[in-house]
């Protein structure tokens, strides 16, 4: 196991839909305790594959001190809306409320490809729907509403992480997610 180095917002990784995972041997099993070793010194309560520069679609979560993690993802997500602080380990110190699902029902596969159903609300509904975010190549200030992506971004350029993005000659991206907004953030 070890810690990997986390990507942030401008890393073309980031935006890039990963692939389903065909393969469950001793290297994914290997990436999901990375995974939950590089989030947890973090620290977060969620990381996705493609944060370490992995596009596979594999993620692990910590909330309420339960770990966990998902491979393969699908969610099926509640009309009822949370509104809440949410921070992305891609986008040091940027914290803005963004609308999520209160509740979702995820399935997928566990690292050994054994079916599992996870279900939660409010923070875990909250990190299972950023996560699969990940996976999809959406991010969490594409949930924004305009003024609050507008507002991110001038954080985001004025950051010190972020010049080091530009250093290295990463264009970032910001995509308009394909999943309903509930009418925000369009």
């Amino acid at each position: 196991m070890s810690i990997q180095t986390i990507r942030h917002f401008g890393d073309p990784v980031l935006v890039t839909p990963a692939s389903q995972v065909e393969t469950f041997d001793k290297e994914l099993r290997v990436l999901v305790r990375d995974l939950t070793e590089t989030m947890l010194n973090a620290p977060g309560a969620g990381l996705a594959a493609p944060q370490i520069g992995v596009p596979l679609r594999v993620f692990v979560w910590d909330v309420d001190g339960t770990l966990g993690h998902l491979i393969n993802p699908t969610l099926d997500l509640s009309t009822d809306l949370q509104e809440g602080d949410e921070g992305c380990l891609s986008f040091p110190d940027l914290v803005y409320s963004t609308p999520r699902s209160m509740r979702a029902v995820a399935k997928g596969l566990n690292m050994h490809g054994e079916p599992i159903l996870v279900e939660g609300t409010e923070l875990l509904a909250r990190a299972l729907q950023h996560e699969t975010d990940h996976l999809d190549g959406i991010l969490f200030i594409d949930r924004l509403s305009s003024d609050d992506r507008k507002l991110a971004m001038k954080e985001i350029r004025e950051s010190e992480w972020f010049g080091m993005a530009t250093a290295q000659g990463l264009d970032p991206k910001i995509k308009v997610s394909p999943h309903d907004p509930f009418g925000r953030g369009l």
